[in-house]
């Protein structure tokens, strides 16, 4: 088998795989027209790829969340199904010269996701009304977090990473806590953005993958830890990677690596990294509307001292 990795899933943008208790991985991820939201289940990763599509949700004709229905993740809490997703209620772009996105909930009841019905909860309100995307969750030591990408119009940019607790899977408990903004200069390149927040607890540690930069071949990924002990809505408990953990591998011809999320195999130790990333540069026009954002899949590595290795996104290791 070549060392060089091919695109698992083709022109599927911010992609989410998680493995349920049932034993199957179900997929979920931005299509290219914005306007859905589907769900695909196997027995393998692999499977995946040809897999029946389930489409759970389609977008109103109008509304506030009527378009772009941007990085629905797919995720089982407290004896339900969520699906967790922006939406706008237009293409235009606001005063500021960005788009107007809100974030957004559907649940299922049932125990098959993709044989219940689905039924819209509304807006999760984060109390910043503000431009905002890329929710996912996770429990902490009986407490479900939000984690999520919003702007501040009191900090420069587009986007910063905000944590809070939840009250129930679609409320939150508590006030946005600050954990990242934009800083450093592979976080500023072409927009000034830190999105698409992914957590990985391991060896005593608590870990958030992110996003940044505009999503062309500047776009790459960060990484924020906490010990697994600390206080995770104390911003002061976080430290943050100076440099970019992944980022194009022009060599490769594989550009823009990002909006990750994580999985595991068979072997539950044996974590994978889930993530988009381009496979050419020359793309005409805006990058978000251009469809070829490929799901990628390999092996997280470890180094010595417990923190994980995310390589290059062209290769295995």
């Amino acid at each position: 088998m070549s060392d060089l990795l091919e695109p698992l899933i083709r022109q599927r943008a911010d992609p989410h795989i998680s493995r349920h208790d049932d034993g199957f991985y179900y997929f979920t991820a931005s299509v290219p027209q914005y306007d859905r939201i589907e769900i695909r289940r196997a027995a393998t990763i692999e499977g995946l790829v040809n897999a029946p599509v389930f489409d759970v949700w389609h977008k109103p004709d109008t509304g506030p969340w009527s378009e772009l229905i941007w990085a629905p993740e797919l995720h089982f809490n407290d004896g339900a199904w969520y699906v967790y997703f922006a939406a706008a209620p237009t293409r235009a772009l606001d005063g500021l010269g960005m788009f107007q996105h809100r974030m957004y909930a559907i649940r299922n009841q049932a125990k098959d996701p993709l044989g219940g019905a689905w039924e819209f909860l509304g807006q999760v309100d984060t109390g910043l009304d503000s431009f905002c995307l890329d929710a996912t969750t996770f429990s902490h030591r009986g407490q479900l977090y939000y984690l999520w990408a919003q702007k501040d119009s009191a900090i420069p940019g587009n986007s910063n990473l905000y944590i809070a607790p939840m009250q129930t899977p679609w409320q939150l408990a508590g006030e946005p806590v600050l954990l990242s903004r934009p800083e450093y200069d592979w976080e500023c390149r072409g927009f000034l953005v830190n999105e698409g927040p992914s957590v990985l607890i391991r060896n005593g540690r608590v870990f958030i993958s992110y996003s940044a930069s505009a999503t062309d071949e500047n776009y790459a990924m960060g990484l924020l830890w906490a010990d697994e002990n600390a206080d995770l809505l104390d911003p002061t408990n976080w430290r943050k990677s100076v440099q970019p953990v992944m980022r194009s591998a022009a060599e490769d011809s594989v550009f823009g690596p990002g909006h990750n999320s994580f999985t595991v195999t068979d072997d539950p130790d044996e974590v994978l990294l889930v993530y988009h990333a381009r496979t050419y540069t020359e793309i005409e026009g805006d990058p978000l509307w251009n469809p070829d954002r490929h799901t990628f899949v390999k092996p997280l590595r470890w180094s010595a001292d417990g923190m994980p290795l995310f390589g290059k996104p062209s290769r295995r290791d």
